[in-house]
């Protein structure tokens, strides 16, 4: 982006230079802080074989649920495949190529990947099938899997709050996968909920300074309950 306003006009602008076959992180858990606007314009894309990192993949028919509907992803790497039943379907037929991740492992691999660090040992999944394949190592008496970090060609994120230079403010449980996918990825696009001027953020209150984040739009959410549950009444 030119100078120091990230802002984008389009969704269209947002995705510029997204194509087929990249890996692309998607903020979120469940349908909470999910980027609605930025999935519904990959739909609208096309782009296929895609690669996609995300704690889960939503429900069928909204979220990543309508990039599997549309057969846009070959490969999903996540923690969890429930409440979506195209995910599990794709995934049992072979369809679909599904690298399951402890979610803790994963929420680290993403943010070393952020942080330059090309892997770490963890003793999760040590002796399970989470560990085939994978370098062991024991040390001070306890095992350990070494697990190569991530990062994509694209990180979507939401943000409750962003200025116009990106810095970027998460809001409670909306901020799951978000901060730390931000820095991970080579062109990292936000969907925010609201758009301030500099200086408008309290410096003490970002989460994610703008030197991480390439562009910024302004979202339109529909913020979906995934499942409701509400009281009986007496």
């Amino acid at each position: 982006m030119a100078g120091l306003n990230k802002v984008v006009s389009s969704y269209e602008e947002a995705l510029t230079g997204l194509s087929d076959d990249m890996t692309i992180m998607v903020g979120g858990f469940g349908l909470c802080g999910i980027p609605e606007g930025l999935i519904n314009q990959m739909v609208k894309m096309g782009v296929k074989g895609l690669t996609a990192i995300s704690n889960n993949a939503g429900v069928d028919d909204f979220g990543l649920g309508l990039l599997l509907k549309h057969r846009q992803i070959s490969t999903m790497i996540a923690s969890y495949v429930g409440e979506n039943a195209t995910f599990e379907q794709q995934m049992l037929s072979g369809e679909l190529n599904v690298i399951l991740t402890p979610q803790g492992t994963l929420a680290e691999k993403i943010r070393a990947g952020g942080a330059g660090i090309p892997a770490f040992f963890t003793a999760t999944g040590y002796g399970t099938p989470v560990a085939e394949g994978k370098e062991t190592r024991e040390i001070k008496g306890r095992h350990y899997v070494l697990e190569e970090s991530l990062t994509a060609d694209f990180a979507l994120v939401r943000a409750w709050k962003a200025d116009t230079m990106g810095n970027l403010v998460f809001r409670k449980t909306a901020a799951n996968f978000n901060p730390m996918m931000a820095t991970a990825g080579k062109i990292t696009v936000v969907e925010a909920e609201f758009i301030v001027e500099p200086g408008e953020l309290d410096p003490d209150h970002i989460h994610t300074p703008g030197i991480y984040v390439d562009r910024v739009i302004q979202g339109k959410f529909e913020k979906r309950i995934e499942q409701r549950t509400v009281k009986a009444a007496k």
